[in-house]
């Protein structure tokens, strides 16, 4: 395992190359998963996604906003398997933030305009990035605050 300080180039580039996230949250110790898709903004290190305030995980990160998630690249060929796992935190931007937010993920995602969502950005503090094909198992690590 490899522990990097600043965040590694092909950790951004994958994360840059996919668009589904799995998100998990909790309440009351009870975790739940969703999946939803994201835009990256890669200069603040921000995952920014959607989510109607309905929604129980929407619901949850608002109660507790300490989450997890993973991005991964699915294949059954072991050597290509490449996958990330994050913890941090998550909140609703502001109206200073929104504006950048909403128009990073705008254009990923254009037909998201036609849809009434919410705007959530997701501040990871450790990665863990496995890459099967630099050997197997290999894991590069970052944490924001080292």
């Amino acid at each position: 395992m490899k522990n990097e300080t600043a965040l590694n180039p092909g950790i951004i580039k994958f994360i840059q190359q996919h668009h589904l996230l799995t998100l998990s949250t909790t309440e009351n110790n009870i975790s739940w998963c969703a999946s939803c898709f994201y835009a990256f903004d890669a200069e603040k290190l921000q995952l920014i996604i959607t989510s109607d305030l309905e929604t129980r995980h929407a619901r949850e990160a608002s109660q507790q906003p300490l989450v997890s998630g993973t991005i991964a690249l699915e294949t059954a060929v072991i050597g290509k398997i490449r996958g990330i796992q994050f913890s941090g935190s998550i909140y609703q931007p502001d109206e200073n933030e929104l504006k950048l937010a909403k128009t990073t993920y705008l254009k990923k995602f254009p037909f998201a305009i036609l849809m009434k969502t919410h705007i959530w950005i997701i501040l990871p503090e450790m990665i863990k990035f496995t890459d099967n094909r630099l050997g197997f198992g290999k894991k590069i690590i970052w944490n924001k605050t080292t």
